[in-house]
C-alpha cells in the first residue's frame, strides 16, 4: 500500500474516481449525448474486465508453473533419495503446508544438497567399477601392457551405499585373486629362473617368449596375469623340468660309463677329477641338482665326447685291459694252488680280440664272470689249503728235527745250541701233531670233492694222492726205524757177550776235533747228514709248478711240496743215535 500511494502521488494523485470525473467534464464540454457516455463506459467496463481476466490468467499460469515445479521438485527429491538409497533425509519438511514459493524455497536446498551427494556417489561408483574393469580385463588377458580402460557407465538409477559396497566387495575379490595370481606368476617365473640357470639355457629370452610383461625391467604390480599367461608359464616349467629330467638321465648314464671306463682303464685320479662335475651327479635325484649350469648342453656334450674318446681308446687297450684280467685270474688260481695253462689261455684271448667275433665289453664281463667264479672256487679251498700248509710246515719241521737228531755234536755249549734245543723241543710237539693234521685233512678233502664232484689237487696233483703216498712213506720210515733199532740192540748184545768171554777192552777213540764238530743253526729246511733223505716221487714236479706263481699266492720253491721225513724223533729215539761211547745228556 505504501508503495501504491507513492505512485499515486507521482502521477499527481491520480486515482480511477479523478480520471472518470475528467472524463465527464470533458463530455459536458464537448456535448456528448447520454448514448455515446453510456456506450463509452460499457467499452471502458470491457476493458477493464480483460485487463483483469488477463492479469487473472497469467496469475493462474503462474500458479500452474510453480505447481509444477514444486511437483517435479518433489518427485525429483524421491528419485535422488531412491537412488542414493536415503530413505529419510534430515531437513526435508515433514508437512507440506505453506505458500507454493515456500514449499519450494524449503525443498531447494535439500535438492541442491542430495545433487552434490549424487555427483560423489557417481564418482566413487566410477572409481571402483574402473578398477573393476581394468582388473577383470587384466585376468581375462584383453588388456595389453599399459592400456588404459575407458570410463565405465554408471547407473545412475542405484547409487546406493548398498550397491557400492557391493561393488566394493567384488573389487576386493579381484584384487584378491589378482594378487594370488601375481604371486603364482612370480613363483613360475622364479622356477623358471632356476630351471634355466641349471640346464645352462637364457632366462630372459624363454620368459619373454610367455609374455613380454614378465622380464626383469617391468614392475611387479605391470606384470602379466592372464590365465594364458598362467597356462603358458605352467606349460614352460613342465617342458624345462622334463628337460631337466632328461638331461640329469643323460648325465648319469654318461658318468656310469666313465666310471666303468676308469675302472676298466685304471685312469688315474686326476684325470678323473676333470670330470667330477659330471660324475658328482651320479646319484642325485632331479630335485637335488640346483647348481647353475649343472645340466648345460655343452657339458653334456663333452661328457659324450669323453666317453667316445675313451671307447676308442679301450678298443685299442683291449688287449692290454684283457691281459692284465687274465693276470689277476691267473693270480687267483696260483694263490688257490690250482694249476691252468696261461699261454693256452693268453692265446686264447688273442685269438677273440683279432678275430673281432666278440665285443670288448662281451669278453671283460666273461672274464670278470670268471674271475667272480674263480674267486669262490678259492674261497671254497681256503680252509683245507690253511691245512695243507700248516702240515707242510710240519713236515719241515720234522726234516730239520731228523738231522738235527742226527748231528753227534747237538749238545756241545757253542754258540746258538740253546736255541736249537727250543726249536727241537717246539719241533716235537709239532710233529706229534701231524697224524691227526693229516687225518682231518683227508676227512675235509673228501667232504670238499663230494661236495663239488671233482677231484681236489694241489698244483696239479690230487691231494689225497699226496696224503695217501706220505702216510705210505710214514708207515715204511717206521718200519725202517724198528729194524734199525732191532738190529742195534741185536750188535749192543753181541758187544756185551765178546765182552764177557775176551774181557772189557778200550773203545776205539771217536772223538773229533773241536774244529771237525758240526753244529746245527736254525734252518727252514736242513740238509740230510748221513744216509740221504727220502722224498716223495712228485716232489720235483711239485717244485716246479709253484715256481711259475705271484709273489702274493707262492711259496719258496725250495719248499716241498711233501714232507722230507715223515718219522717224529722223539726224545727216547734221539740216545738211540748217540754211540755207545759218547755221554748222555740229561736234558735235551
Amino acid at each position: 500500500m505504501a508503495v501504491t500511494d507513492a505512485q499515486n502521488a507521482l502521477l499527481g494523485e491520480i486515482t480511477c474516481g479523478s480520471l472518470f470525473k475528467k472524463l465527464q467534464e470533458i463530455w459536458d464540454e464537448v456535448g456528448e449525448s447520454d448514448e455515446e457516455r453510456d456506450k463509452m463506459l460499457l467499452q471502458l467496463e470491457q476493458e477493464c474486465l480483460d485487463v483483469y481476466k488477463r492479469k487473472v490468467e497469467q496469475a493462474a499460469k503462474s500458479r500452474a508453473q510453480l505447481l509444477q515445479s514444486l511437483s517435479d521438485a518433489k518427485v525429483e527429491l524421491s528419485s535422488l533419495q531412491s537412488a542414493l538409497g536415503e530413505k529419510s533425509f534430515a531437513g526435508i519438511p515433514e508437512n507440506t503446508s505453506g505458500t507454493i514459493k515456500e514449499q519450494l524455497a524449503a525443498i531447494a536446498p535439500i535438492l541442491e544438497q542430495l545433487w552434490e551427494q549424487k555427483e560423489e556417489r557417481i564418482k566413487e561408483f566410477s572409481d571402483v567399477q574402473s578398477q573393476i574393469q581394468k582388473i577383470c580385463g587384466e585376468i581375462a588377458g584383453s588388456l595389453s601392457l599399459g592400456d588404459q580402460t575407458g570410463t565405465p557407465g554408471v547407473d545412475e538409477s542405484d547409487l546406493s551405499l548398498k550397491k557400492l559396497d557391493e561393488y566394493q566387495s567384488q573389487l576386493q575379490e579381484l584384487q584378491k585373486e589378482k594378487s594370488d595370481r601375481l604371486h603364482k606368476v612370480l613363483e613360475f617365473v622364479s622356477t623358471v629362473h632356476d630351471l634355466c640357470a641349471v640346464l645352462g639355457m637364457d632366462f630372459f629370452s624363454t620368459v619373454t617368449e610367455v609374455h613380454p610383461s614378465l622380464n626383469d625391467s617391468t614392475g611387479v604390480q605391470s606384470k602379466s596375469i592372464s590365465n594364458d599367461t598362467l597356462a603358458r608359464l605352467a606349460k614352460t616349467v613342465l617342458t624345462l623340468e622334463e628337460d631337466k629330467k632328461q638331461r640329469l638321465h643323460k648325465l648319469q648314464e654318461l658318468a656310469s660309463q666313465l666310471i666303468d671306463l676308469w675302472n676298466l682303464m685304471d685312469t688315474p685320479p686326476e684325470e678323473r677329477r676333470l670330470f667330477n662335475h659330471v660324475t658328482c651327479n651320479m646319484s642325485a635325484t632331479v630335485d637335488e641338482v640346483t647348481v647353475p649350469g649343472a645340466l648345460a648342453l655343452d657339458l653334456i656334450e663333452q661328457a659324450e665326447v669323453e666317453v667316445e674318446r675313451l671307447d676308442q681308446l679301450k678298443a685299442s687297450r683291449m688287449k692290454e685291459i684283457a691281459f692284465k684280467k687274465q693276470a689277476e685270474l691267473e693270480e687267483i688260481f696260483a694263490r688257490a694252488h690250482i694249476e691252468i695253462d696261461p699261454e693256452a689261455a693268453r692265446e686264447k684271448i688273442m685269438e677273440l680280440i683279432d678275430s673281432g667275433n666278440i665285443e670288448p665289453a662281451e669278453l671283460l664281463a666273461d672274464m670278470d664272470n670268471q674271475i667272480a667264479k674263480a674267486k669262490e672256487e678259492a674261497l671254497s679251498r681256503k680252509e683245507i689249503l690253511d691245512k695243507v700248509e700248516k702240515w707242510m710246515s710240519a713236515c719241515e719241521e720234522e726234516s730239520w728235527l731228523e738231522d738235527y737228531n742226527r748231528d753227534e755234536n747237538r749238545y756241545n755249549a757253542s754258540r746258538g745250541a740253546h736255541l736249537n734245543l727250543k726249536r727241537a723241543e717246539k719241533a716235537r710237539i709239532l710233529v706229534n701233531k701231524i697224524p691227526a693234521l693229516v687225518d682231518t685233512l683227508v676227512a675235509k678233502t673228501r667232504a670238499w670233492e663230494e661236495d663239488h664232484g671233482i677231484s681236489f689237487t694241489y698244483d696239479g696233483v690230487p691231494l689225497l694222492a699226496m696224503l695217501e703216498e706220505y702216510a705210505m712213506l710214514r708207515h715204511e720210515r717206521e718200519e725202517e726205524r724198528r729194524r734199525l733199532r732191532d738190529q742195534k740192540k741185536h750188535q749192543d748184545q753181541q758187544h756185551t757177550e765178546q765182552e764177557a768171554i775176551f774181557g772189557s777192552r778200550p773203545s776205539p777213540a771217536r772223538s773229533v776235533s773241536v774244529g771237525n764238530k758240526k753244529v746245527v743253526g736254525p734252518r727252514a729246511n736242513g740238509g740230510s747228514n748221513g744216509t740221504p733223505n727220502r722224498r716223495l716221487s712228485l716232489n720235483a714236479h711239485q717244485n716246479g709248478s709253484r715256481s711259475t706263481m705271484k709273489d702274493g699266492g707262492k711259496r719258496d720253491n725250495t719248499r716241498p711240496v711233501a714232507p722230507v721225513n715223515y718219522v717224529a724223533i722223539s726224545k727216547d729215539d734221539a740216545a738211540s743215535h748217540v754211540s755207545g761211547g759218547d755221554p748222555v745228556p740229561t736234558s735235551p
